[in-house]
């Protein structure tokens, strides 16, 4: 079993345009898989720890599948870690203990440009974002490769200066244009997508009003737009299980998964007048096709940790 490190996974130089095709990949693949429910683990000071198992169908690769943790603790910098463990589920062979912190990161980002790509308007121009950490940059970073060859105009949230650094980040892109506003109103008003990577509020973040006719919103994190629930002409999500607990899942007027769209089985955006809600909770099989082909990278690489488990080569008893 090979163990396969953040360092080692982003020395891969995986190409922003790699990780949005391995998403849609697995979303026009997602009936094939299997995908429990993952598990939820509560603990105090508000800490978390998810478990989050599946299995995908690789075709020439056989059936992989693999569990993903991911945990939460607000003391420790950074408060997110994750790993995944992958196995060949065709013989039960452990082939890798992965970090996932780089697959979170860019798989979320992805998964967001997906919708981006699949559900705003035809020629969109301007892009909100608030909440401007990893999240975003990586969202940033697969939407402004996608769109290399048109001009975007980029409004920012300012929050503590965050707004300066990622500005910085983005500046060998001539084709994004900054603008900063200071409340979320600005943000939203005028606005042709709004990305949300907030990770909490408790409250919506602002009225019906200021979602203009066309506007699609993703927001990463789900939270704050509780009121658009209500009156937007269509939401979609990864996973039907992800919502059907919302408050106001019954009160949506149009329900479908992306899944469903990318595999036209269901309506997508019809006309630019569309409001239109993405919520995108995660999947497991996003970050276990990710790590299957970061496996078959590395390859046979022997610089990398292998290790032989002690475990029984014939039945034995206690």
């Amino acid at each position: 079993m090979k163990i396969v490190t953040f360092d080692e996974i982003k020395a891969l130089d995986i190409t922003p345009l790699q990780c949005f095709s391995w998403v849609d990949e697995m979303l026009r693949n997602k009936a094939q898989s299997i995908l429990p429910p993952k598990i939820s683990l509560h603990l105090p000071d508000d800490a978390f720890c998810n478990v989050m198992p599946c299995v995908i169908d690789m075709d020439q690769h056989g059936k992989i599948g693999g569990v993903k943790i991911v945990n939460r603790y607000l003391d420790r910098e950074p408060s997110l870690d994750s790993r995944l463990l992958l196995i060949n589920m065709d013989n039960g062979e452990f082939l890798a203990l992965m970090d996932a912190n780089w697959i979170t990161a860019m798989r979320t980002g992805a998964v967001a440009v997906h919708s981006i790509n699949l559900l705003a308007k035809k020629d969109f121009e301007t892009v909100a974002i608030m909440g401007l950490g990893n999240t975003a940059r990586a969202t940033l970073l697969i939407l402004a490769e996608k769109y290399k060859d048109k001009d975007l105009n980029i409004k920012l949230l300012k929050y503590k200066d965050q707004e300066q650094l990622f500005v910085e980040r983005f500046s060998e892109y001539k084709n994004l244009h900054f603008s900063y506003v200071n409340n979320v109103e600005l943000l939203v008003k005028k606005s042709d997508v709004v990305i949300s990577c907030v990770t909490y509020t408790e409250n919506d973040f602002c009225a019906d009003d200021c979602f203009e006719e066309g506007v699609l919103v993703v927001p990463v994190h789900t939270r704050g737009f509780t009121n658009c629930d209500l009156f937007f002409d269509k939401v979609y999500a990864d996973d039907r299980g992800h919502v059907c607990h919302f408050k106001n899942f019954d009160k949506f007027n149009f329900f479908a998964e992306v899944s469903d769209v990318v595999n036209k089985s269901a309506p997508g955006r019809e006309n630019d007048r569309e409001r239109i809600l993405a919520y995108n909770i995660g999947l497991s099989i996003h970050d276990i096709n990710y790590a299957a082909h970061i496996y078959e990278m590395i390859g046979k690489n022997e610089d990398l940790l292998n290790i032989e488990m002690n475990t029984p080569k014939e039945k034995f008893w206690i």
